[in-house]
């Protein structure tokens, strides 16, 4: 059993700067099968396409988060909910700011995220 007191805050990529708190996966508990965090996205935000190799999972709580996927827009609003494939080409933004939990399986780390390029 391991119990994390608080979630690590983590630096973001994106512009301008999100607030990434992991509570569970490779830095604050060190596992590697499994992140859970929660992302407080400001409005404009997005980030560079990427194409990870992890499944993401992600629950609207506040706002809206924008995920761009083989040309196609879609709009998640507070309460729904998103799977992203592993291997999926995706681009994520907060035209007018979000807070959405997101888990990756297995955990999220930049090196497995294949982010095209920075802003």
């Amino acid at each position: 059993m391991q119990i994390s007191k608080k979630p690590t805050k983590i630096k973001a990529l994106g512009n301008p700067p999100k607030t990434i708190e992991e509570f569970i996966g490779r830095i604050n508990t060190k596992t590697n099968s499994i992140s859970i965090a929660r992302m407080k996205s400001p409005k404009g935000w997005s980030e560079p396409f990427q194409q990870p190799d992890f499944e993401e999972y992600s629950v609207i709580l506040k706002g809206a988060l924008s995920a761009k996927i083989n040309n196609k827009t879609i709009i998640l609003k507070p309460g729904q909910s998103i799977i992203v494939p592993a291997g999926t080409r995706v681009q994520y933004s907060t035209p007018k700011g979000a807070e959405y939990i997101s888990v990756c399986v297995p955990a999220f780390s930049p090196d497995k995220a294949h982010r095209e390029q920075d802003l």
